[in-house]
C-alpha cells in the first residue's frame, strides 16, 4: 500500500471514527477531531505515524464543556429507526412534508383555541376584533390550497437539494446541537433582512393592489393567517426562508430545525396575542405579536418578521413609536 494513503487511512481511523460502545449513543460535535471510543477510553495506537512505542492519547472536545440534550438517547433512537427503515427520497420528501404539516396542526390548534378561552382574552392585542367563524374559514381554504399545489411541491424539491450538494441524514454526521442553533439563528437573521427588504417592496402600489394586498385582509391576524397569502408572495418571501436551507444545511435536522423555528415564529406574531410567558420574548430584538399586529391594523410600518432592527435603523417604527407612548400616557390617566 501506498504510504500516503496508508497515513490517511489511518489518520481517519484515529480522529474522525465516532464512537461505537451502544447504539443510542449521542455523538455531538462541532465537526471537531475525536479519537476512537474503545472500552470506555479516549485512546488509539500511533504505532502507524511514530516510530516510537505504543502511545496514547486522550483528546477533549470542546463540546464537553456544554449541557448534553435530555433527550438524545430516544431522539437518536428515533433518528436511526428513520434511516434504517426508510430510503432518501422517502426521508426527504414525505418526511419533510410530514414535519411540515404535523407542526402545522401542533403549532396551531392551541392558538385556536386560545379565543374560546375568557382567561386568556386580557393578552388579545385588539380587543375590540375577535376571530370569526367566517374569516378562519376563508383563510383555512386558502392555506389548503397553498399546502398542497405550492408548499409540498416545493418541500418535495428538498430531496433534489440534498441530493446534489450530497445533505448527509444519518446520526454519525449530526452536527452538535449548538451546532445547529448557531446555524438556525443565523437563518433567522438571513431571513429577517430579505423579509424586510422584500415586504417594504411588496408595500409599493404595483406589488401591494396585486399580490400583498390578499395577506392584509384580516387588520386583526390569527395564527393560520401567517399563511393566507397570494401564491406569488408565498414563493418570493418564501425564498428568505431558503437562503438558511441553501448556505447553512449542512445536515438534514438543521433543515428541518429551521423550517419548525420559522414556523413557531410566524405563528406567534400573526396570532393576535401577547402572551407575558412566551419564551420568544426571550430572544434579543424579537418584535413579537404587538408589533406585527400594529403592521396589519395600520397597513405600515413594522415591516420586519422577526427582529426589530431594520425598523429602527430606517426609522420604519416611528407610527409604531409615537401609539406606544400615546397608550402609555392613556394608562397613566386611567390609573
Amino acid at each position: 500500500m501506498h504510504p500516503l494513503k496508508n497515513w490517511r487511512g489511518t489518520y481517519n481511523k484515529i480522529f474522525f471514527q465516532p464512537a461505537t460502545n451502544t447504539s443510542c449513543y449521542w455523538r455531538g460535535k462541532l465537526d471537531l477531531p475525536v479519537l476512537v471510543h474503545t472500552s470506555g477510553k479516549m485512546e488509539t495506537k500511533m504505532s502507524n505515524l511514530l516510530s516510537s512505542s505504543n502511545l496514547t492519547a486522550t483528546v477533549i472536545s470542546a463540546t464537553n464543556y456544554l449541557p448534553k440534550n435530555p433527550l438524545q438517547v430516544p431522539f437518536q433512537c428515533a433518528w436511526d429507526y428513520m434511516n434504517n427503515h426508510y430510503s432518501r427520497v422517502q426521508i426527504a420528501c414525505i418526511g419533510s412534508i410530514l414535519v411540515h404539516e404535523v407542526f402545522f396542526v401542533i403549532l396551531n390548534v392551541p392558538l385556536f383555541l386560545a379565543q374560546f378561552v375568557p382567561f386568556l382574552q386580557r393578552y388579545k392585542v385588539q380587543q375590540d376584533k375577535p376571530e370569526t367563524y367566517d374569516n378562519q374559514m376563508k383563510a383555512f381554504k386558502l392555506i389548503l390550497f397553498s399546502h398542497v399545489f405550492i408548499d409540498m411541491p416545493f418541500i418535495c424539491g428538498t430531496y433534489i437539494f440534498t441530493e446534489f450538494f450530497n445533505i448527509p441524514f444519518s446520526w454519525d454526521t449530526m452536527p452538535h446541537w449548538s451546532s445547529v442553533m448557531g446555524r438556525i439563528i443565523i437563518s433567522m437573521v438571513m431571513e429577517d433582512t430579505w423579509h424586510y427588504f422584500l415586504h417594504r417592496i411588496m408595500h409599493s402600489k404595483r406589488f401591494y393592489k396585486h399580490c400583498h394586498k390578499v395577506h392584509h385582509t384580516f387588520q386583526a391576524p390569527f395564527s393560520i393567517a401567517a399563511e393566507y397569502a397570494h401564491p406569488l408572495e408565498t414563493l418570493i418571501l418564501g425564498m428568505g426562508t431558503m437562503w438558511g436551507v441553501l448556505l447553512l444545511g449542512n445536515h438534514l435536522v438543521v433543515i428541518w430545525g429551521w423550517t419548525l423555528v420559522r414556523m413557531l415564529e410566524s405563528y406567534d406574531v400573526h396570532s393576535g396575542y401577547e402572551f407575558p410567558f412566551n419564551p420568544l420574548h426571550l430572544i434579543p430584538f424579537y418584535g413579537g405579536t404587538r408589533f406585527h399586529d400594529f403592521h396589519h391594523k395600520n397597513f405600515t410600518g413594522n415591516y420586519s418578521s422577526t427582529f426589530t432592527w431594520w425598523d429602527k435603523l430606517f426609522g420604519t417604527d416611528s407610527q409604531y413609536k409615537e401609539y406606544l407612548k400615546k397608550q402609555e400616557s392613556l394608562d397613566k390617566k386611567q390609573m
